[in-house]
């Protein structure tokens, strides 16, 4: 791979996903696109850079899904969905309780765990949730997670990363060697495709928001612009949860945290973030179907 592909590349991968790769990168690149180039009968990455610029739509794709990565597992890191159970949805019960219904989003949704897991959680709820309306949309840049997601099918070493036993028994069929989520649960989903960098206001409001381990791949400017987008998508008494590596101090004054309860947040005046322009460059020229 030339120094002229490698730019064109990092490039590419930054406008159509929002991934910012240092100049040292080649061997990732070349590590997930080489595969990628045989697979479609292209000689290597110099054919597989001018499909791109020759404007292959399923080739483009196929290089943004090669290259995100999905590394994700039930009730991951634990402390988010202890948040979630014991101080999120305790204070979203009190204060819709006239209204009886919470809507909770999945950003960077994978192949289905984070979702699933917040489900699971809520099932567990029991009675406190009765009569209730529920609405959880994962999304995800990639379609092939998504239709994983949607399938609810899992390996045996899936189940094993995070799941306690007495969840898999309750909420499981086993087939074979493979798991799945029962159908209540699936049903309990909506799963979509989305670019995080496209607008997504068209999704609505929502009382929590998930969005972790997304946006430490992104520059600052568009962590920025993600942070000012996603406060005009929240309540006001609402709650954003991201990764342990991940802070919105130093980046924007939309949303504030929660002391004592890391990678929790809430929004400051909404109409502060709707004031702010949005960055120039900050839509990608990919098109979007409709989730990461």
């Amino acid at each position: 791979m030339t120094p002229t592909e490698y730019e064109y590349l990092r490039k590419f991968l930054k406008d159509n996903s929002g991934l910012d790769l240092s100049a040292d990168k080649q061997y990732l690149i070349e590590s997930r696109l080489l595969p990628l180039a045989r697979k479609a009968g292209l000689s290597g990455i110099a054919e597989l850079v001018q499909k791109l610029q020759g404007g292959s739509r399923q080739l483009i794709t196929d290089v943004v899904e090669a290259m995100t990565t999905n590394e994700t597992f039930f009730f991951r890191d634990k402390v988010p969905f202890d948040h979630f159970r014991d101080h999120i949805m305790p204070e979203i019960i009190k204060a819709r309780a006239a209204k009886r219904s919470v809507r909770i989003w999945c950003a960077a949704g994978s192949t289905g765990q984070e979702p699933y897991s917040l489900a699971m959680c809520l099932k567990e709820m029991g009675a406190a949730l009765t009569g209730w309306r529920v609405e959880i949309i994962a999304t995800d840049l990639s379609q092939e997670v998504l239709e994983k997601a949607k399938a609810g099918v899992y390996s045996q070493f899936e189940v094993q990363r995070g799941l306690p036993i007495q969840m898999l028994v309750k909420y499981f069929r086993q087939t074979g060697e493979t798991w799945q989520i029962n159908p209540e649960l699936r049903a309990m989903i909506q799963h979509r495709q989305l670019n995080l960098l496209h607008d997504f206001a068209q999704l609505g409001t929502f009382d929590v928001i998930f969005c972790r381990n997304v946006l430490i791949y992104f520059d600052q400017d568009t962590k920025i612009n993600i942070f000012n987008r996603l406060a005009r998508q929240i309540e006001p008494d609402g709650f954003l949860v991201l990764g342990a590596a991940e802070t919105v101090v130093g980046l924007t004054d939309t949303f504030r945290p929660i002391p004592e309860r890391r990678g929790l947040y809430k929004p400051n005046d909404p109409r502060a973030a709707a004031a702010k322009p949005v960055l120039a460059g900050a839509a990608p020229r990919m098109a979007a179907v409709a989730g990461r």
